[in-house]
C-alpha cells in the first residue's frame, strides 16, 4: 500500500475530551464545530488556504462564536488532516483516507485560486500517479468513494477510479491479465481480477464491468464467469434477506425490508444488463437461477423477458430442476411454480429452431445458363451439407428439449398437486410431437398427475390424456397403461390394440397395408381421439418384434382374465355414462376379436397369448 506524507512540521494538534487545538505561543482566534469536536485554531493559517472559511468569517462579522460546519465529508478526522496541511504538519495520506481529505478539502475550497500548491491538486496528482495506477489500491479507493457518492461524481474521482480499475483488469501485466478464454476452451473458472470486484456494490460493480466490456479486449466467456462469481457473491444474500423481510412483515420494518427488496431487484436486473451476447457466453442454468432470482424479487418485465429469450437459446442444456422456477410473490394458494415462464421459454425455443431450420435451399440453375463453373457447384454443394447439419442438430435438440419438458411434468406433478390442468396441458404441448420419439415419459407424469388428483372427472382426463400418443408407446409402458384404472377407456382401448398389433409382429403406422388387416371400427378408434396432423407424423415407427413371453401358468392365466374382466366392467360403465358410444365400444369389441381370431390360425402360439391380454380365456371362438 503506497502512501503520502505532507509537512515535515512535529504534530502539536492534541486532545482534550470533545476540543481539540494547537500548542503554540500565540493564542486560538477561530473556533470550528465538527460533528461534535469543537476545534480552536488560528484565522491566518487556515483562511490563507480555505476559501470557504474565508467566506464564512466574513459573513460571521468577525463574531467570537464558533462556525459550524454541517454534514463536513470525512467528519472531524478529514478535517483535523485538512487543518494539520494548513498548519505544515506531517500528514499521512493513503487509499484509506485520501477519498475522505479529497472530498473535505474540495468543501473547504482547497484549490489552486485560493493557494498555489494547495490540498486538493496534491490529492489528485498523488490518485493519477500512484493509487489508480496499483490494483489493490486502485480497488481501496473506489470502495471509499460510495460514501461520498455524490460529492466524488461532482469532483470526477468515481469516474477516475472506475476506468482505472477497468484499465488495470484487462492490462497484460501477468500474461493472462485479460482473463481471456480461448474459444475452444472448457474453463469455467473466472478471471483473476472476478472475485476481488465482486466486493464492490452493484452500481461500482455494473460501472466496472460496462468499462472492462467496452475495451472490447476480454473474452466473453470471461465476461460471463466473472458475473457467475458476482452473482453466487450476493444472490443468496438478496434472497435470505427477502425470505426474511417477507417473515417480518410489516410494521417498523416495512420500510427498510421495501428498500433491500429494491436494491435486490436491481443487483438482478443490472447483472442481466451485463450479460454478454454471445450464446454460450454463460450457461443455461445460471440464466434459469437469474430468472428464478426475478421472480422472487419481483424485477421488472424488461430482464424477465430478456432471460426468456437467452434460456431459449440454449434450452437443449437445462435441467429439470433449473425449470422449477417459482412462481411470483402474489400467489397465496396458488401453484408452487410459474408454469407461463416455461410455456414462454418452451414458445420462443420452438420460434428459434423453426427458424434455424426453415434456411432458404439452393437456388436451381437458370435457364438462360449454359453451365456453372465447378466452384459455383462445390459451393452449393457444401452449403446443403452445412444445412443438413444444422437441421440435424435442430433436431436433436428439440428430442433433448422433449425429454427435459417430460421430465419437468413428472417432477411437477409430483411436487405440486396444486399446478392447473390447463397449465399441464399447455406445458406438454408446447413441445411439438417430433420431438418426443417416444412417450414414456410423458405418459409417466400423465399418471403421475393423475394419481395426485383423484378427484378428476373423466372429461378431465380425456382432455389430459389427449397429449398422449398410445403408438409410441414402450411395450414395458403399454403394459402399464393397460392395467391403468384411471386412464379414459379409449386410450386404454388404443393401448391394447397397438400391443396386440406389435404382438403380431405387424406396425400400425403402415398405411394401407396396415389398415387392411383390421376391422374399419378398429382403425376408427385409432383415428378418432388425434388429429389428422399429429397422425402424419408418427408414420415413422419401424416395425415391433414379438411380445415377450407371458405367463403361461394357471396363476398368469387367472391374473390376465381378471384384468380384462376388469376392462369389461370399466367398457360397461362407460356404456352406461355415454350411451352414444355404446355401439361403438361394442364393435370395437368384436372387431378386436375377429381381428384375435383370424391370427389364431395363422399362429396359434402368438394368437393365444395376445389373447390371454383382451379377452376371459373362458370364451369360446368358433
Amino acid at each position: 500500500m503506497r502512501v503520502m506524507k505532507l509537512g515535515n512540521r512535529p504534530d502539536t494538534f492534541f486532545s482534550s475530551g470533545p476540543i481539540r487545538s494547537v500548542s503554540t505561543d500565540l493564542a486560538t482566534d477561530m473556533q470550528i464545530l465538527v460533528d461534535g469536536c469543537l476545534f480552536r485554531l488560528h484565522k491566518f493559517p487556515l483562511l490563507s488556504k480555505c476559501m470557504w472559511l474565508q467566506a464564512l468569517c466574513v459573513e460571521s462579522d468577525g463574531g467570537g462564536g464558533a462556525v459550524e460546519l454541517p454534514a463536513f465529508p470525512g467528519g472531524a478526522e478529514a478535517f483535523e488532516a485538512c487543518a494539520k496541511f494548513c498548519y505544515g504538519v506531517a500528514v499521512t495520506i493513503g487509499p484509506h483516507n485520501v477519498v475522505a481529505v479529497r472530498c473535505a478539502a474540495a468543501r473547504l475550497g482547497m484549490s489552486e485560486a485560493a493557494d498555489r500548491g494547495n490540498l486538493a491538486a496534491k490529492l489528485d496528482a498523488f490518485l493519477s500517479s500512484c493509487l489508480l495506477r496499483r490494483w489493490k489500491d486502485a480497488l481501496a479507493v473506489l470502495h471509499s468513494t460510495r460514501r461520498y457518492a455524490a460529492l466524488c461524481e461532482e469532483l470526477g474521482v468515481t469516474s477516475r477510479c472506475v476506468d482505472a480499475v477497468a484499465a488495470l483488469a484487462v492490462a497484460d501485466s501477468s500474461g493472462d491479465a485479460s482473463g481471456a478464454v480461448p474459444a475452444g476452451s472448457s474453463s469455467s473458472s473466472p478471471p483473476w481480477w472476478a472475485r476481488d470486484i465482486s466486493e464492490l456494490g452493484v452500481d461500482l460493480y455494473w460501472r466496472v464491468m460496462v468499462a472492462v466490456k467496452a475495451t472490447g479486449t476480454v473474452h466473453a466467456k470471461a465476461i460471463g464467469d466473472a458475473l457467475k462469481a458476482y452473482a453466487r457473491r450476493w444472490l443468496p444474500i438478496a434472497a435470505k434477506n427477502h425470505h426474511a423481510a417477507e417473515r417480518t412483515g410489516g410494521g417498523g420494518g416495512a420500510a427498510n425490508a421495501e428498500w433491500s427488496t429494491k436494491n435486490h431487484r436491481l443487483l438482478v436486473e443490472k447483472i442481466v444488463s451485463l450479460l454478454p451476447a454471445e450464446r454460450n457466453a454463460v450457461s443455461c442454468g445460471f440464466m434459469l437461477k437469474l430468472l428464478k432470482a426475478a421472480n422472487i424479487l419481483g424485477a421488472s418485465p424488461a430482464p424477465k423477458a430478456e432471460l426468456t429469450r437467452r434460456v431459449a437459446s440454449q434450452l437443449e442444456d437445462a435441467n429439470v430442476s433449473d425449470l422449477l422456477i417459482p412462481a411470483p410473490p402474489p400467489c397465496a394458494g396458488g401453484a408452487l411454480y410459474d408454469m407461463d415462464a416455461v410455456v414462454t421459454i418452451l414458445e420462443e425455443f420452438a420460434l428459434r429452431q423453426a427458424a434455424a431450420s426453415g434456411r432458404p435451399e439452393c437456388s436451381p440453375a437458370r435457364a438462360g445458363r449454359h453451365r456453372r463453373s465447378m466452384s459455383a457447384e462445390s459451393g452449393e454443394l457444401e452449403g446443403a451439407r452445412r444445412s443438413t447439419s444444422m437441421a440435424a442438430v435442430s433436431h436433436g435438440a428439440m428430442v433433448r428439449v422433449g425429454r427435459l419438458v417430460d421430465g419437468f411434468l413428472a417432477v411437477l406433478a409430483r411436487k405440486d398437486a396444486r399446478t392447473p390442468l390447463d397449465k399441464m396441458i399447455a406445458v406438454a404441448e408446447a413441445v411439438p410431437d417430433f420431438a418426443r420419439p417416444e412417450h414414456d415419459d410423458l405418459y409417466r407424469a400423465i399418471d403421475t398427475y393423475l394419481r395426485a388428483h383423484p378427484e378428476m372427472d373423466k372429461s378431465s382426463r380425456k382432455k389430459l390424456c389427449r397429449v398422449l400418443n398410445c403408438r409410441k408407446l414402450s411395450e414395458k409402458a403399454s403394459m402399464h397403461a393397460a392395467q391403468n384404472e384411471l386412464l379414459p377407456l379409449r386410450v386404454v382401448v388404443q393401448v391394447l390394440f397397438f400391443e396386440n398389433a406389435r404382438a403380431a409382429g405387424l406396425s400400425p403406422g403402415h398405411g394401407n397395408r396396415v389398415a387392411a388387416r383390421f376391422p374399419g371400427d378398429v382403425s376408427a378408434l385409432l383415428a378418432r381421439p388425434r388429429t389428422t396432423e399429429e397422425n402424419g407424423k408418427d408414420e415413422q415407427r419401424p416395425a415391433g418384434s414379438v411380445a415377450a413371453d407371458g405367463d403361461w401358468s394357471v396363476e398368469g392365466l387367472r391374473r390376465a382374465a381378471s384384468r380384462v374382466a376388469t376392462l369389461k366392467v370399466r367398457l360397461e360403465e362407460d356404456d352406461s355414462e355415454d350411451a352414444g358410444n355404446e355401439a361403438f365400444v361394442h364393435r370395437t369389441r368384436a372387431g378386436l376379436a375377429r381381428s384375435t381370431s383370424s391370427r389364431v390360425t395363422a399362429a396359434a402360439g402368438r394368437s393365444k397369448r395376445m389373447l390371454s391380454r383382451l379377452w376371459p380365456t373362458s370364451r369360446t371362438f368358433t
